[in-house]
This record gives C-alpha cells, sequence and structure tokens, in this order.
C-alpha cells in the first residue's frame, strides 16, 4: 500500500486565486483603504502567505496592521462563504484521480490554511468523502510570520502516530509549493509539482511537473 499526500490549494482546487482577491478587497473596503488588488494581482501573488499580499499593496503600513488585515480575511472566509462559491472548483479529473486512490491506496491531505476554514473548503468543493476528519485533514496555520510548526512536522507526526511509515511502498507527494516538495525529506518518496495551466510551475525541485492531474495515476 502507498500513501499520497495531497495540498489543496492550487492543486485539488482552483478559483481560490480570486476568492483570495475579492476577500482582501472586502476587507480593505471594511478598512477604508482605497486601494484594491487586481484578478492579475491573485495570480502573480499566489501561494503567498496572506499578508504578504498587503506588503505588495500596503508597504507603508506597520505589520501589525497587516496581520489585522489578514485576520479580518480569515474571519471573513469563515463566516460569508459566498465568495468562496463563488470561485471555488475541483480541479479538472480530481475527483476521478482521488477515487481511484482511494480503492487501493491510503491519502492525506496537509494544507497550509487553518483548521476551520480547511473543513470549509472541503465541504464547498464536496470533498470531505475522501478526507473526512482532522485525522486524514490536516490542517498548518502557516500565515503568521513566525511558523513554528510546519507541514514537514505534520507529516513527520502522522507517520510516527500511524506507525506505518516504513511500511508504505512508496510515499507519493502532490503539491504545487517548494514546502510540498521538501515533504520528500520526512520519508523520502516520489514529488509531483502540479501548476494550473495559467500559472506558473514554482522554483524548486521535483520529480515531475504535470498539469493534468491523471499523470498521478501512473503510481497507482
Amino acid at each position: 500500500m502507498k500513501l499520497f499526500v495531497w495540498d489543496l490549494h492550487g492543486v485539488l482546487e482552483t478559483g481560490n486565486d480570486r476568492a483570495v482577491v475579492d476577500i482582501s478587497n472586502e476587507v480593505l473596503r471594511q478598512f477604508g483603504h482605497p486601494e484594491r488588488f487586481t484578478y492579475e494581482n491573485g495570480v502573480e501573488l499566489y501561494g503567498r502567505k496572506w499578508y504578504e499580499y498587503f506588503e505588495r499593496l500596503l508597504p507603508d503600513v506597520s505589520h501589525d496592521h497587516r496581520l489585522s488585515l489578514q485576520d479580518a480575511c480569515f474571519q471573513l472566509t469563515e463566516f460569508n462563504l459566498t465568495i468562496q462559491r463563488r470561485w471555488l472548483t475541483r480541479t479538472v479529473h480530481a475527483w476521478e484521480v482521488l477515487t481511484a486512490i482511494s480503492h487501493l491506496h491510503h491519502q492525506i491531505l496537509i494544507s497550509n490554511t487553518r483548521s476551520d476554514n480547511l473543513e470549509l473548503f472541503l465541504k464547498t468543493l464536496q470533498l470531505e468523502r475522501f478526507f473526512p476528519d482532522p485525522s486524514v485533514a490536516l490542517a498548518v496555520d502557516g500565515h503568521s510570520q513566525d511558523v513554528h510548526r510546519t507541514k514537514t512536522d505534520v507529516l513527520s507526526d502522522y507517520l510516527a502516530g500511524e506507525r506505518t511509515g516504513d511500511s508504505y511502498e512508496e510515499i507519493v507527494i502532490i503539491g504545487d509549493s517548494p514546502s510540498d516538495m521538501r515533504l520528500r525529506d520526512v520519508a523520502g518518496g516520489v514529488t509531483y509539482l502540479y501548476a494550473h495551466p495559467k500559472f506558473s510551475f514554482r522554483d524548486c525541485v521535483a520529480d515531475f511537473r504535470i498539469r493534468d492531474l491523471r499523470a498521478v495515476l501512473d503510481r497507482v
């Protein structure tokens, strides 16, 4: 049996780049800032921490103020799903790939977001059947300036808790960022760096670079 380790945003979903822009702009309006992000900014900045978006747009405000803007964005995400539902959809072929893998192997999701948000995202995308509880839908709040718990830590703890890390035939890692590809350092494995057609591949080392999730089925 193999273990497939998935990232969510930019991999199993598409459209979050636009949702982030709309949420950010609404928060900017609420805070009285006249500046606004464009959808082109969303593509350019995608994958950064939310406060780093505001660093780009508002270079003269304090870091604490950017964190306040970030917190307001998370709160808006949690309490108003309208914007998320407007844009968030499953990536093409995500359902069939997850289904095929689920018949034969284990799958976990490690997402660089807050746990409450992750649950909402999975429900919105109707992917909760593949990652039904926090034991396999693992959230990493990576949006603070000083992150003490990383995706690497989470995978290490998962393998230690399962006590099956050594028994997996192979670990397959699918993500869109350098931090995803670094998960290989935990217990080896094969890495797939994914990018949607309109996005550039991130600058990092990976075994494979793909734009179609079905390529992962080669490891099933």
